[in-house]
């Protein structure tokens, strides 16, 4: 856990100071106190992670980690394993469903094969792969602990290397067929759900499907038997390695003081677990839109996040984190537009 421990050493609080300067910011413009809501936090919460009230959000990329997972195989998904390598092709050639958004938002797509199942590798998709595929966690861990330590790492590293390149935004999202069912094993780990409260029909499962989901997560829980406390451990068990490198990531943009946007799900479930190592790292999260998925706001709550989005999807690739990116340009040109109550003759509101 060494490199891991560094990144955890480096991760402090967002800056109150630039918080405080941003409201001030806000409370200038010429409009009722607080009333973008969720927008206005968000650039706070940006100003406080990057220790200046000077926002900045131009240069900006999404991690897309793309993975396989074994429990695929006990009939809980609707397609098969060998999707997830044909949607990173998709990313990596700008064709699938998050490449128009994201050309739409100015944002970098980065797909990222963390464990694609005999994946042989194609331009553009970055090889960060610790193994070919998870195991089946309905029946034992999912990957080792020390694989799982090396996809979090990984996943920081990355972060870290794109913050370093001058990266002023990041987000998160994935891509892996079967990851919907480890997402909610996970939550049922650390938040104490039931497979009914935490597990939806993923892409669209039947009545019967979704029951074959639900008795999987069960049996993941039942035979691994995780501590609540020991984050790696229920990663590890009931993880994916997409899931782990998610986690890492958001804790090497902490690390970095780099806004990084939390996705659906899967992404929120990451990031629940990079908070549990961190409680810190919560602070360079910013929240995009609660997933139609059951367990999706008891995630966000469970992070201390409200998203400005509640449009009922579950799409994956980070298409709700892309899709969050020009609130934050229209909000930050009012936030910049110099437009206070002064300056039009309006006398300033005051709280009441």
């Amino acid at each position: 856990m060494g490199q891991l421990h560094e990144y955890l050493k480096r991760i402090s609080p967002g800056d109150a100071a630039a918080a405080e300067a941003a409201r001030a910011r806000w409370d200038s413009v010429a409009k009722p106190l607080g009333s973008l809501g969720l927008l206005e936090e968000a650039l706070v919460r940006a100003a406080a992670i990057s220790g200046r009230a000077e926002i900045r959000l131009d240069r900006r990329a999404l991690l897309v980690f793309c993975a396989d997972h074994g429990v695929a195989a006990r009939g809980v998904t609707q397609c098969g394993s060998e999707v997830t390598a044909r949607v990173a092709e998709a990313l990596a050639e700008g064709r699938s469903s998050v490449s128009p958004l994201a050309a739409y938002a100015r944002c970098r797509v980065v797909p990222v094969d963390m464990g694609m199942r005999d994946f042989p590798g194609h331009p553009g998709v970055l090889n960060l792969r610790v193994k070919n595929g998870t195991d089946d966690l309905s029946l034992g861990p999912a990957m080792s602990r020390a694989d799982c330590l090396l996809a979090i790492e990984r996943g920081a590293a990355l972060a870290e290397k794109l913050a370093g390149e001058g990266t002023e935004l990041l987000a998160v999202g994935e891509m892996g067929i079967g990851n919907t069912t480890a997402a909610a094993a996970l939550a049922c780990a650390l938040l104490g759900l039931s497979p009914e409260q935490a597990v939806g029909r993923g892409a669209g499962l039947s009545s019967a499907g979704l029951e074959r989901k639900r008795r999987a997560v069960q049996r993941a829980l039942e035979v691994n038997r995780t501590d609540p406390r020991d984050t790696v451990g229920v990663l590890s068990a009931l993880g994916g390695l997409e899931i782990a490198a998610m986690c890492g990531a958001f804790l090497g943009a902490a690390a970095c003081r780099t806004p990084v946007i939390v996705d659906g799900v899967i992404s929120a479930a990451a990031a629940l677990c990079a908070l549990r190592l961190c409680p810190a790292a919560g602070d360079a999260m910013l929240a995009s839109h609660v997933s139609k998925e059951p367990v999706g706001k008891a995630l966000l709550g469970a992070i201390g996040l409200r998203a400005p989005l509640d449009a009922g999807m579950y799409l994956g690739e980070g298409t709700g984190a892309v899709l969050l990116m020009p609130l934050l340009d229209m909000a930050l040109r009012l936030y910049d537009s110099g437009q206070s109550f002064e300056r039009l003759g309006i006398e300033a509101y005051r709280p009441q």
